[in-house]
């Protein structure tokens, strides 16, 4: 079945922000109606000026230009560039702004961590890379990050669930002038031959839809599932799956974050490793710089792209946009360069490794993963039933 897999769509996979980027603005240069553009993060260094700059010619030419970026995640953003903004015409909002450092509100748990761009309806851009420069250090490679750009009808969707967005924050704001209801652009054409979905989590009517997603393509692979996620700690369903998979002779490849950037998750992640190692599952740890990938390929058929970590904050929690695509091309060449970052920048674990070291960094996994248990559970959303 291809319920949901919509005909016609010409789909570039792009590697890192060095094809990110440039891509990015050169759809943005291009731009006279419209332009929608969500991230988590928005860095004013020098990718994030560019983007900005863009964002402001592309006002000046006429395009109405709607920027909204996470309050957390960019609640640094400076005063001066959100001034410069408007004085422009750049409409922005910021989903979700913290109140309070200190806030116990639940609700500040959700985030707008999708990233998705849509330029007059006509080409989107869909994945896992923020705004900002992704080189971390001169001595690490760039950060580890896909994203696609869309050219076809799925764009029409993007668009839609972009402008959805916009407008229900807006009305939140009391902004009441920015949530109406405006011509669609013209439907964008057939323009390749790609199956494609888009795959988004909200906290409505697709609360488990980018799990369902994953599940639908595990259950159902024969050959190989490879999964590259940078916050890795999946739910029962999930991780049964994989197991599953392994058991009836799937080749299940993990490729994780080798590199401690959010140490809770890092080390809660690592509480699995035994279980799916004693089932054949091959794990792998990317160390040639920080991973942020959120990608997985199964059969050399299916693939996703997007912002979802397998994690209960993404699944659980964040607003998220993934695609997912049906499509022998872009699965190989996803295929591929995870295999050869897998040969080349990554280290494979072993059994024996789970037992060297310190005592410590023996039990600190344990420690991480109840720790992460009982954070859910305070924050009322489903922690119990997630990580049991």
């Amino acid at each position: 079945m291809t319920t949901g897999f919509v005909r016609g769509n010409h789909l570039t996979l792009l590697y890192n922000g060095a094809d990110y980027f440039p891509a990015l603005l050169e759809a943005i240069a291009a731009a006279q109606r419209e332009i929608y553009l969500e991230s988590y993060l928005f860095e004013v260094d020098v990718v994030g000026i560019a983007v900005l700059e863009a964002l402001i010619a592309a006002a000046a030419r006429g395009a109405q230009v709607s920027l909204q970026i996470d309050g957390f995640g960019a609640r640094h953003f400076p005063a001066e560039w959100r001034q410069k903004l408007a004085d422009a015409g750049v409409r922005q909002l910021f989903f979700r702004p913290e109140v309070g450092r200190f806030s116990l509100n639940r609700q500040r748990l959700r985030r707008l961590h999708r990233k998705l761009a849509v330029i007059d309806g006509q080409v989107g851009f869909i994945g896992g890379i923020n705004i900002l420069s992704d080189l971390d250090s001169p001595d690490l490679a760039p950060r580890y990050d896909y994203a696609v750009r869309v050219h076809g009808p799925l764009v029409a969707q993007m668009r839609e669930t972009a402008n959805r967005l916009w407008r229900h924050t807006a009305w939140v704001q009391l902004v009441p002038d920015w949530a109406k209801t405006l011509p669609a652009p013209q439907m964008p054409m057939r323009a390749g031959k790609s199956l494609a979905k888009l795959v988004i989590r909200d906290n409505f009517r697709n609360r488990h839809a980018i799990e369902q997603e994953y599940l639908r393509a595990i259950e159902t692979a024969r050959d190989e599932i490879i999964i590259a996620n940078a916050y890795f700690l999946p739910g029962y369903r999930f991780r049964h799956a994989l197991l599953r998979a392994a058991e009836r002779g799937v080749n299940v490849v993990l490729l994780l974050q080798g590199r401690v950037d959010h140490a809770l998750l890092h080390y809660a992640s690592r509480g699995f490793y035994r279980s799916f190692l004693k089932a054949g599952v091959e794990i792998y740890e990317y160390r040639e710089g920080f991973m942020h990938a959120k990608v997985a390929v199964v059969d050399r058929y299916w693939a996703t792209v997007g912002s979802s970590n397998i994690d209960p904050f993404s699944l659980l929690l964040a607003r998220e946009g993934n695609i997912a695509v049906r499509d022998h091309g872009l699965a190989v060449a996803l295929r591929d360069d995870l295999r050869s970052r897998l040969s080349e920048d990554a280290s494979q674990i072993a059994l024996v490794d789970l037992r060297r070291g310190r005592w410590l960094f023996r039990v600190l996994p344990w420690i991480s993963h109840g720790i992460v248990r009982i954070l859910m559970a305070i924050s009322g959303y489903g922690g119990k039933r997630y990580l049991e």
